[in-house]
Protein backbone atom coordinates (compact mmCIF):
# COMPACT_ATOMS: atom_id res chain seq x y z
CA UNK A 1 0.00 0.00 0.00
CA UNK A 2 1.33 3.82 -0.76
CA UNK A 3 1.77 5.62 1.16
CA UNK A 4 -1.23 8.01 -0.07
CA UNK A 5 -3.22 5.23 0.93
CA UNK A 6 -1.91 5.03 3.88
CA UNK A 7 -2.75 8.85 4.92
CA UNK A 8 -5.82 8.38 3.80
CA UNK A 9 -6.93 5.77 5.44
CA UNK A 10 -5.80 7.06 8.79
CA UNK A 11 -7.72 10.11 8.30
CA UNK A 12 -10.49 8.61 7.36
CA UNK A 13 -10.24 6.58 10.84
CA UNK A 14 -9.54 9.59 12.84
CA UNK A 15 -12.70 10.81 11.27
CA UNK A 16 -15.20 7.92 11.39
CA UNK A 17 -13.31 7.88 15.35
CA UNK A 18 -14.11 11.84 15.81
CA UNK A 19 -18.10 11.21 14.47
CA UNK A 20 -18.43 8.25 17.20
CA UNK A 21 -17.03 10.05 19.87
CA UNK A 22 -19.50 13.09 18.73
CA UNK A 23 -22.22 10.84 18.63
CA UNK A 24 -21.41 9.18 21.92
CA UNK A 25 -21.20 12.86 23.93
CA UNK A 26 -23.89 14.40 25.46
CA UNK A 27 -25.35 17.72 24.03
CA UNK A 28 -24.79 20.95 25.29
CA UNK A 29 -27.59 22.12 27.90
CA UNK A 30 -29.46 25.06 26.87
CA UNK A 31 -29.14 27.60 29.66
CA UNK A 32 -29.79 31.01 30.41
CA UNK A 33 -26.85 33.14 31.68
CA UNK A 34 -25.85 37.37 32.39
CA UNK A 35 -22.81 38.86 33.36
CA UNK A 36 -22.09 39.65 37.38
CA UNK A 37 -22.56 43.39 37.98
CA UNK A 38 -20.39 45.65 39.50
CA UNK A 39 -21.98 49.11 40.72
CA UNK A 40 -24.11 50.57 43.15
CA UNK A 41 -26.13 48.06 45.29
CA UNK A 42 -28.86 48.85 47.76
CA UNK A 43 -30.78 46.73 50.17
CA UNK A 44 -34.65 47.77 50.48
CA UNK A 45 -38.08 45.95 51.86
CA UNK A 46 -40.70 46.97 50.48
CA UNK A 47 -44.50 47.37 50.95
CA UNK A 48 -47.48 48.74 49.57
CA UNK A 49 -48.86 51.08 51.53
CA UNK A 50 -51.52 54.60 51.59
CA UNK A 51 -51.50 58.07 52.32
CA UNK A 52 -52.97 59.43 55.34
CA UNK A 53 -52.94 62.65 57.38
CA UNK A 54 -51.60 62.68 61.12
CA UNK A 55 -54.15 65.27 61.93
CA UNK A 56 -57.29 65.31 61.02
CA UNK A 57 -60.05 67.93 62.75
CA UNK A 58 -63.59 66.64 62.77
CA UNK A 59 -66.42 69.68 63.53
CA UNK A 60 -69.16 68.54 65.14
CA UNK A 61 -72.50 70.24 65.77
CA UNK A 62 -71.53 72.39 69.15
CA UNK A 63 -75.69 72.09 70.23
CA UNK A 64 -78.71 70.14 69.14
CA UNK A 65 -80.51 73.19 66.35
CA UNK A 66 -81.61 72.69 62.95
CA UNK A 67 -78.66 72.80 60.65
CA UNK A 68 -79.06 74.83 57.62
CA UNK A 69 -77.65 73.69 54.20
CA UNK A 70 -74.10 72.99 54.27
CA UNK A 71 -72.56 74.62 50.91
CA UNK A 72 -68.78 73.44 51.55
CA UNK A 73 -68.08 70.39 49.51
CA UNK A 74 -64.90 67.87 49.62
CA UNK A 75 -61.99 69.65 48.47
CA UNK A 76 -63.24 73.45 49.21
CA UNK A 77 -60.80 75.40 50.79
CA UNK A 78 -61.56 76.98 54.27
CA UNK A 79 -59.20 79.53 55.99
CA UNK A 80 -59.37 79.93 59.68
CA UNK A 81 -62.21 81.51 60.81
CA UNK A 82 -64.21 80.88 58.12
CA UNK A 83 -68.33 80.00 58.67
CA UNK A 84 -68.89 76.47 57.81
CA UNK A 85 -72.62 75.97 59.00
CA UNK A 86 -75.12 77.70 60.72
CA UNK A 87 -77.04 76.53 63.58
CA UNK A 88 -80.84 78.10 63.99
CA UNK A 89 -83.17 77.19 67.13
CA UNK A 90 -85.62 74.19 66.14
CA UNK A 91 -88.89 74.66 64.87
CA UNK A 92 -91.83 74.00 67.17
CA UNK A 93 -93.68 70.85 65.88
CA UNK A 94 -96.67 71.43 64.45
CA UNK A 95 -100.21 71.14 66.07
CA UNK A 96 -103.28 69.30 65.29
CA UNK A 97 -106.31 71.25 64.74
CA UNK A 98 -107.36 70.96 68.37
CA UNK A 99 -104.19 71.89 69.53
CA UNK A 100 -104.00 75.02 67.63
CA UNK A 101 -107.52 76.13 68.37
CA UNK A 102 -106.75 75.64 72.12
CA UNK A 103 -103.35 77.95 71.25
CA UNK A 104 -105.89 80.58 70.15
CA UNK A 105 -108.41 80.30 72.70
CA UNK A 106 -105.56 80.39 75.86
CA UNK A 107 -104.39 83.86 73.98
CA UNK A 108 -107.81 85.49 74.17
CA UNK A 109 -107.89 84.09 78.08
CA UNK A 110 -104.57 85.99 78.31
CA UNK A 111 -105.84 88.89 76.09
CA UNK A 112 -109.14 88.82 78.34
CA UNK A 113 -106.82 88.73 82.05
CA UNK A 114 -104.61 91.35 80.66
CA UNK A 115 -107.48 93.83 80.34
CA UNK A 116 -108.94 92.98 83.86
CA UNK A 117 -105.11 93.32 84.72
CA UNK A 118 -105.31 97.20 83.84
CA UNK A 119 -109.08 97.68 85.06
CA UNK A 120 -107.73 96.59 88.43
CA UNK A 121 -104.52 98.64 88.12
CA UNK A 122 -106.93 101.77 87.46
CA UNK A 123 -108.56 101.21 90.42
CA UNK A 124 -105.93 100.81 92.47
CA UNK A 125 -104.24 103.94 91.33
CA UNK A 126 -107.49 106.11 92.24
CA UNK A 127 -107.70 104.54 95.18
CA UNK A 128 -103.88 105.31 95.71
CA UNK A 129 -104.76 109.18 94.83
CA UNK A 130 -107.84 109.63 97.44
CA UNK A 131 -105.65 108.26 100.39
CA UNK A 132 -102.87 110.84 98.84
CA UNK A 133 -105.09 113.83 98.83
CA UNK A 134 -106.64 112.72 102.05
CA UNK A 135 -103.08 112.27 103.76
CA UNK A 136 -102.47 115.39 102.93
CA UNK A 137 -105.45 117.24 103.79
CA UNK A 138 -105.40 115.98 107.27
CA UNK A 139 -101.66 116.96 107.63
CA UNK A 140 -102.54 120.41 107.42
CA UNK A 141 -105.42 119.57 110.06
CA UNK A 142 -102.45 117.59 112.23
CA UNK A 143 -100.07 120.67 111.70
CA UNK A 144 -102.94 123.25 112.85
CA UNK A 145 -103.50 121.41 115.75
CA UNK A 146 -107.06 120.80 114.47
CA UNK A 147 -107.07 116.65 113.96
CA UNK A 148 -105.61 114.27 116.52
CA UNK A 149 -102.74 112.42 116.37
CA UNK A 150 -104.26 109.04 116.16
CA UNK A 151 -106.56 110.40 112.95
CA UNK A 152 -103.30 111.60 111.32
CA UNK A 153 -101.58 107.58 111.90
CA UNK A 154 -105.05 106.34 110.48
CA UNK A 155 -104.81 108.37 107.15
CA UNK A 156 -100.93 107.51 107.02
CA UNK A 157 -101.68 104.04 107.10
CA UNK A 158 -104.11 104.03 104.51
CA UNK A 159 -101.95 105.72 102.12
CA UNK A 160 -99.26 103.36 102.47
CA UNK A 161 -102.25 100.47 101.82
CA UNK A 162 -103.22 102.24 98.71
CA UNK A 163 -99.69 102.56 97.23
CA UNK A 164 -98.72 98.84 98.10
CA UNK A 165 -101.99 97.83 96.37
CA UNK A 166 -101.22 100.13 93.54
CA UNK A 167 -97.80 98.46 93.19
CA UNK A 168 -99.41 94.55 93.45
CA UNK A 169 -102.03 95.91 90.68
CA UNK A 170 -98.73 96.58 88.18
CA UNK A 171 -96.99 93.16 89.04
CA UNK A 172 -100.47 91.62 87.76
CA UNK A 173 -100.40 93.80 85.00
CA UNK A 174 -96.84 92.68 83.91
CA UNK A 175 -97.52 88.82 84.67
CA UNK A 176 -100.49 89.45 82.25
CA UNK A 177 -98.67 90.79 79.32
CA UNK A 178 -96.23 87.98 79.85
CA UNK A 179 -98.82 85.34 79.60
CA UNK A 180 -100.32 87.17 76.82
CA UNK A 181 -97.02 87.34 74.84
CA UNK A 182 -96.13 83.21 75.51
CA UNK A 183 -99.49 82.23 74.27
CA UNK A 184 -99.16 84.88 71.30
CA UNK A 185 -95.53 82.87 71.07
CA UNK A 186 -97.29 79.40 70.69
CA UNK A 187 -99.78 80.68 67.76
CA UNK A 188 -96.77 82.30 65.89
CA UNK A 189 -94.99 78.89 65.74
CA UNK A 190 -97.91 76.66 65.82
CA UNK A 191 -97.44 75.85 61.83
CA UNK A 192 -93.68 75.02 62.42
CA UNK A 193 -92.30 78.06 60.79
CA UNK A 194 -88.45 78.66 61.23
CA UNK A 195 -87.13 81.93 62.69
CA UNK A 196 -85.93 84.88 60.34
CA UNK A 197 -83.97 86.50 62.81
CA UNK A 198 -80.23 86.28 61.93
CA UNK A 199 -79.11 87.53 65.25
CA UNK A 200 -80.23 83.93 66.67
CA UNK A 201 -78.42 81.83 63.90
CA UNK A 202 -75.08 80.01 64.96
CA UNK A 203 -72.49 79.99 62.62
CA UNK A 204 -69.34 77.32 63.25
CA UNK A 205 -66.10 78.10 61.77
CA UNK A 206 -63.06 77.00 60.83
CA UNK A 207 -60.48 76.07 63.38
CA UNK A 208 -57.56 75.96 60.62
CA UNK A 209 -56.51 76.77 57.36
CA UNK A 210 -56.72 73.51 54.97
CA UNK A 211 -59.33 71.33 53.13
CA UNK A 212 -62.39 69.70 53.57
CA UNK A 213 -61.72 66.40 53.82
CA UNK A 214 -65.50 64.86 54.32
CA UNK A 215 -69.03 66.07 54.44
CA UNK A 216 -70.80 63.66 56.64
CA UNK A 217 -74.22 65.89 56.74
CA UNK A 218 -75.23 68.17 54.00
CA UNK A 219 -78.62 68.35 53.82
CA UNK A 220 -80.96 70.66 56.29
CA UNK A 221 -82.38 69.42 58.81
CA UNK A 222 -82.78 68.79 62.61
CA UNK A 223 -79.27 67.85 64.31
CA UNK A 224 -77.86 67.05 68.13
CA UNK A 225 -75.76 68.40 69.53
CA UNK A 226 -72.16 66.24 68.54
CA UNK A 227 -73.50 64.91 65.67
CA UNK A 228 -70.38 64.95 62.90
CA UNK A 229 -70.94 67.30 59.99
CA UNK A 230 -67.39 68.15 58.37
CA UNK A 231 -63.97 67.25 58.81
CA UNK A 232 -61.26 69.22 57.65
CA UNK A 233 -57.21 68.82 57.28
CA UNK A 234 -54.38 70.07 55.41
CA UNK A 235 -52.86 68.16 53.23
CA UNK A 236 -49.42 69.61 53.58
CA UNK A 237 -49.50 67.43 57.03
CA UNK A 238 -50.03 63.72 54.52
CA UNK A 239 -47.94 60.84 55.28
CA UNK A 240 -47.29 57.45 54.49
CA UNK A 241 -48.17 54.71 56.40
CA UNK A 242 -47.04 51.28 55.06
CA UNK A 243 -48.30 47.92 57.32
CA UNK A 244 -44.84 46.01 57.18
CA UNK A 245 -44.12 42.34 57.76
CA UNK A 246 -43.06 42.20 61.31
CA UNK A 247 -39.68 40.74 60.48
CA UNK A 248 -39.63 43.81 58.02
CA UNK A 249 -40.52 46.32 60.45
CA UNK A 250 -37.26 45.57 62.97
CA UNK A 251 -34.92 46.18 60.44
CA UNK A 252 -36.48 50.06 59.92
CA UNK A 253 -36.06 52.39 62.02
CA UNK A 254 -36.73 56.24 63.09
CA UNK A 255 -35.20 58.39 60.20
CA UNK A 256 -34.78 55.20 57.78
CA UNK A 257 -34.81 56.43 53.91
CA UNK A 258 -37.42 55.47 51.86
CA UNK A 259 -38.13 55.90 48.17
CA UNK A 260 -42.25 56.22 47.01
CA UNK A 261 -43.36 55.12 43.89
CA UNK A 262 -46.09 54.31 42.16
CA UNK A 263 -48.17 57.30 43.49
CA UNK A 264 -49.00 58.30 39.70
CA UNK A 265 -46.23 60.26 38.69
CA UNK A 266 -42.71 58.69 36.87
CA UNK A 267 -40.40 60.56 39.63
CA UNK A 268 -40.01 58.89 42.54
CA UNK A 269 -40.28 60.86 46.00
CA UNK A 270 -38.23 61.20 48.97
CA UNK A 271 -39.27 60.32 52.68
CA UNK A 272 -37.64 59.00 55.89
CA UNK A 273 -39.35 56.73 58.67
CA UNK A 274 -41.20 58.88 61.40
CA UNK A 275 -41.88 56.59 63.58
CA UNK A 276 -42.97 52.35 64.13
CA UNK A 277 -45.75 51.08 65.59
CA UNK A 278 -44.90 49.29 68.83
CA UNK A 279 -47.24 47.03 68.26
CA UNK A 280 -48.65 45.05 65.46
CA UNK A 281 -51.58 43.32 64.42
CA UNK A 282 -52.24 40.10 62.52
CA UNK A 283 -53.79 40.11 59.02
CA UNK A 284 -54.89 37.45 57.11
CA UNK A 285 -53.64 37.56 53.44
CA UNK A 286 -55.00 36.88 49.87
CA UNK A 287 -53.63 33.25 49.98
CA UNK A 288 -55.48 32.91 53.52
CA UNK A 289 -51.90 32.93 55.55
CA UNK A 290 -52.04 34.71 58.91
CA UNK A 291 -49.09 37.63 58.88
CA UNK A 292 -48.13 39.74 61.82
CA UNK A 293 -47.61 43.56 60.63
CA UNK A 294 -46.19 46.77 61.83
CA UNK A 295 -47.55 49.96 60.66
CA UNK A 296 -44.61 52.16 59.57
CA UNK A 297 -45.64 55.96 59.33
CA UNK A 298 -42.97 57.79 56.34
CA UNK A 299 -42.54 61.33 56.47
CA UNK A 300 -42.54 62.63 52.58
CA UNK A 301 -39.40 64.64 52.44
CA UNK A 302 -39.71 65.80 48.85
CA UNK A 303 -40.97 69.28 48.05
CA UNK A 304 -44.93 69.97 48.20
CA UNK A 305 -44.78 71.05 44.67
CA UNK A 306 -44.02 67.97 43.78
CA UNK A 307 -46.79 65.54 45.41
CA UNK A 308 -49.45 68.35 45.25
CA UNK A 309 -52.02 66.09 43.23
CA UNK A 310 -51.53 63.50 46.70
CA UNK A 311 -54.63 63.03 48.61
CA UNK A 312 -55.82 61.47 51.48
CA UNK A 313 -55.80 57.42 51.28
CA UNK A 314 -54.02 57.07 48.28
CA UNK A 315 -52.27 53.96 47.49
CA UNK A 316 -48.49 54.34 47.30
CA UNK A 317 -45.80 52.01 46.92
CA UNK A 318 -42.57 52.39 49.57
CA UNK A 319 -39.22 51.43 49.57
CA UNK A 320 -37.22 51.47 52.72
CA UNK A 321 -33.32 51.11 52.19
CA UNK A 322 -31.67 49.46 54.83
CA UNK A 323 -27.97 49.87 53.13
CA UNK A 324 -26.41 51.10 50.25
CA UNK A 325 -22.94 51.00 48.53
CA UNK A 326 -20.89 51.62 45.68
CA UNK A 327 -18.63 49.13 43.52
CA UNK A 328 -20.59 46.22 45.22
CA UNK A 329 -20.54 42.82 42.71
CA UNK A 330 -24.13 41.42 42.40
CA UNK A 331 -25.52 38.46 40.77
CA UNK A 332 -29.09 37.53 40.35
CA UNK A 333 -30.26 35.74 42.92
CA UNK A 334 -32.06 32.86 41.24
CA UNK A 335 -27.91 32.47 40.04
CA UNK A 336 -26.89 31.15 44.05
CA UNK A 337 -27.40 27.82 45.49
CA UNK A 338 -26.80 26.02 48.26
CA UNK A 339 -24.17 22.87 48.38
CA UNK A 340 -24.29 21.88 52.00
CA UNK A 341 -23.32 24.46 54.29
CA UNK A 342 -22.08 26.99 51.73
CA UNK A 343 -23.41 29.21 48.54
CA UNK A 344 -22.08 28.26 45.13
CA UNK A 345 -22.66 29.81 41.41
CA UNK A 346 -22.00 28.29 37.83
CA UNK A 347 -19.80 30.16 35.84
CA UNK A 348 -19.40 29.62 32.05
CA UNK A 349 -15.76 29.09 31.28
CA UNK A 350 -14.52 28.23 27.48
CA UNK A 351 -18.28 26.80 27.32
CA UNK A 352 -18.93 24.92 30.43
CA UNK A 353 -20.72 25.47 33.55
CA UNK A 354 -18.04 25.41 36.46
CA UNK A 355 -19.05 25.04 40.10
CA UNK A 356 -17.79 28.36 42.61
CA UNK A 357 -18.21 28.71 45.69
CA UNK A 358 -18.97 31.75 46.61
CA UNK A 359 -19.59 33.93 49.85
CA UNK A 360 -22.67 36.14 50.20
CA UNK A 361 -23.84 39.21 51.72
CA UNK A 362 -26.92 41.53 51.25
CA UNK A 363 -29.82 40.57 49.26
CA UNK A 364 -31.91 43.37 47.57
CA UNK A 365 -35.26 41.62 45.53
CA UNK A 366 -33.79 39.90 42.67
CA UNK A 367 -30.24 40.89 43.07
CA UNK A 368 -27.55 39.14 45.87
CA UNK A 369 -24.36 40.35 47.07
CA UNK A 370 -21.11 38.61 45.80
CA UNK A 371 -18.10 39.20 48.26
CA UNK A 372 -15.78 36.87 47.09
CA UNK A 373 -15.54 33.80 44.29
CA UNK A 374 -17.38 35.76 40.96
CA UNK A 375 -15.36 38.48 39.56
CA UNK A 376 -17.32 41.47 37.62
CA UNK A 377 -18.15 40.28 34.09
CA UNK A 378 -17.91 36.65 34.66
CA UNK A 379 -20.71 35.10 32.89
CA UNK A 380 -22.92 33.45 35.50
CA UNK A 381 -25.97 30.53 34.99
CA UNK A 382 -28.90 32.51 36.49
CA UNK A 383 -31.16 29.66 36.91
CA UNK A 384 -28.82 26.13 37.27
CA UNK A 385 -31.70 22.85 36.86
CA UNK A 386 -30.73 19.66 38.42
CA UNK A 387 -29.44 18.49 35.09
CA UNK A 388 -26.39 21.43 35.73
CA UNK A 389 -22.93 19.33 36.68
CA UNK A 390 -20.07 20.86 37.49
CA UNK A 391 -18.11 20.91 33.84
CA UNK A 392 -21.10 20.05 31.69
CA UNK A 393 -21.07 21.48 28.18
CA UNK A 394 -23.41 24.59 28.20
CA UNK A 395 -25.15 26.24 24.98
CA UNK A 396 -25.59 29.87 27.06
CA UNK A 397 -27.96 32.55 26.17
CA UNK A 398 -26.49 35.57 27.23
CA UNK A 399 -28.66 38.30 28.68
CA UNK A 400 -27.31 41.88 28.05
CA UNK A 401 -30.50 44.05 29.61
CA UNK A 402 -30.02 44.68 33.47
CA UNK A 403 -32.52 44.66 35.78
CA UNK A 404 -33.89 47.63 36.86
CA UNK A 405 -34.39 47.44 40.89
CA UNK A 406 -31.91 49.22 42.06
CA UNK A 407 -32.11 52.90 39.30
CA UNK A 408 -33.46 55.84 41.22
CA UNK A 409 -33.17 54.28 44.43
CA UNK A 410 -29.46 56.76 44.66
CA UNK A 411 -30.03 59.43 47.16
Amino acid sequence: MSVKKKIAALILCFTILGLVVVAVLPAPVDVNAIRAEQGYFVEYVEDEGFTRLRDTYPVSAPISGYLRRVEREEGDTVKKGDALFALEPTPAPFLDPRSRKQAHERVSAARAAMNAARALLEARRADARLAESEYRRYRQLFESGVAPASEMDRVRSAREQSRSTEREAEAAVEMAHYELENARAVVEVVEGERTADEDGILRVRSPLDGLVLGRNRFSEGIVQAGELILTLGNLADLEVQVDLLSMDAVRVGHGTRVIIERWGEDTPLEGRVRQVAPSGFKRVSALGVDEWRAPVWVEITSPREMWASLGENFRVEARFVLWEGDDVVYVPTSAVFRVGEHWNVFVVEEGRARLRPVETGRRSGVWTQILSGVRADEIVVTHPGAHIEDGIRVKMELRTSRLTENSGLRA
